[in-house]
């Protein structure tokens, strides 16, 4: 609670700010509406923001995982070739000049509307920061430590077993966490190219109606979701990464 108290405390006294605000200028709740709006909204529409939350959730989880297999499979294979480092690093960085939200109508007229292209587009907005942080971490493994075990004639596979993959995890698991906060933002990305349901297709029916609580609504449930999986993610390293947490602690 002393941890958080601070943060709490402040989105309360930014909430309050926001409401006072907006009731005392009288602003109408479809133009910005306060946060009791918003509230109400939550309530109001609870069946039909569950439901969309639910597809929105496993879109975001299973584009994620996804991201992850292929970044770490990636990262593995450019560290073991320096070769194949020098080609695939430099296209990696010029394809984070394309933005991400191009892709999504383009995946969706190749791949239908169904869940695929959505879990595509999730993995492309998190991939980049795993894959590098993946790449730097296993290229920083203490050198003291590689040449103990190249002078007790470890194996390459025990080398990166025993050392380049343990000391890499912390920073592995940096990149993670920061691509969790991405897949909420990929998900809407999916579902606003070509969908019949989730929090990003509730957006879009909201519009035209200027039902702009329900908007609100939905964005906050959206940012629940990329805190609970920054959590989750948060939660693995604790138990995968004991010592970096230790080390923290003392």
């Amino acid at each position: 609670m002393k941890r958080w108290l601070p943060s709490l405390a402040l989105v309360a006294a930014a909430i309050g700010l926001w409401e006072l605000v907006v009731r005392a200028a009288d602003v109408p709740d479809y133009l910005f509406p306060a946060p009791s709006a918003v509230a109400s909204a939550l309530a109001d529409d609870a069946g039909l923001l569950a439901d969309a939350t639910a597809v929105t959730a496993r879109e975001m989880v299973l584009g994620y995982l996804l991201a992850v297999v292929l970044a770490l499979a990636l990262a593995v294979a450019l560290h073991l070739s320096a070769v194949l480092r020098r080609a695939v690093l430099p296209l990696l960085v010029v394809s984070q000049t394309v933005p991400t939200v191009v892709f999504a109508p383009i995946l969706a007229i190749l791949l239908g509307y169904g869940i695929g292209p959505k879990l595509v587009v999730v993995a492309i907005v998190c991939f980049f920061p795993i894959v590098v942080n993946a790449v730097d971490g296993l290229g920083a493994a203490d050198p003291e430590l590689v040449r103990m075990m190249r002078t007790l004639h470890g194996t390459r596979w025990g080398l990166f077993r025993r050392v380049e993959l343990p000391g890499a995890l912390p920073m592995i698991f940096s990149g993670a966490r920061v691509a969790a906060t991405y897949a909420a933002v990929g998900a809407v990305f999916g579902e606003w190219a070509g969908s019949s349901e989730g929090l990003g297709f509730v957006m879009l029916q909201s519009q035209p109606s200027l039902d702009t609580a329900r908007i609100f609504a939905a964005v906050v449930i959206l940012s629940l979701l990329a805190l609970a999986l920054y959590g989750a993610v948060t939660l693995a390293e604790r138990l995968l990464v004991p010592w970096r947490w230790e080390a923290a602690g003392a």
